[in-house]
């Protein structure tokens, strides 16, 4: 695998070092074997679904975890169920850890199981001074008059 250097990147560019970071650790992220499949789904403006196929595990077999901008989800089995003997086993039902980066302002807010599909609802919510706003453009004599006014 190509390792490609970045630095160049949080030089030139002035806020943008969180997505040079994340290029990175994509870049770097080659053990991902792609199981359990997943999709992420755009239900509204702010409102995210994280859909991950879990046949075979049961919820008190799937763990997932919320820390800061990273979503973890865990799946592993159970002694008793991993001792079975199959002739043919098409559904792989071995452990898993699958890790999301989540944007700023992104957070959680509920899960469910069914079907065999994880469900994991996303909602962004932008704080309100972070949202943009208008800034009403004026003559310089309305801002000196502004600032006489109130000294």
């Amino acid at each position: 695998m190509r390792n490609y250097d970045l630095t160049p990147l949080y030089r030139s560019a002035i806020g943008f070092d969180r997505l040079a970071q994340l290029a990175e650790h994509a870049a770097a992220n080659n053990g991902n074997s792609g199981y359990p499949p997943y999709n992420i789904e755009l239900l509204g403006e702010n409102r995210y679904r994280i859909t991950m196929a879990v046949a075979g595990f049961a919820m008190d077999e799937l763990e997932i975890t919320s820390e800061g901008e990273k979503l973890l989800v865990k799946g592993s089995k159970t002694e008793a169920q991993t001792e079975r003997k199959y002739l043919y086993q098409g559904i792989a039902e071995r452990g898993f850890e699958r890790s999301f980066q989540l944007a700023d302002h992104v957070t959680v807010v509920g899960a469910e199981l069914e079907h065999g599909l994880l469900n994991i609802d996303l909602v962004r919510e932008i704080p309100e001074a972070l949202k943009p706003r208008k800034i009403e453009i004026g003559s310089s004599r309305t801002i000196e008059s502004k600032a006489s006014q109130n000294d």
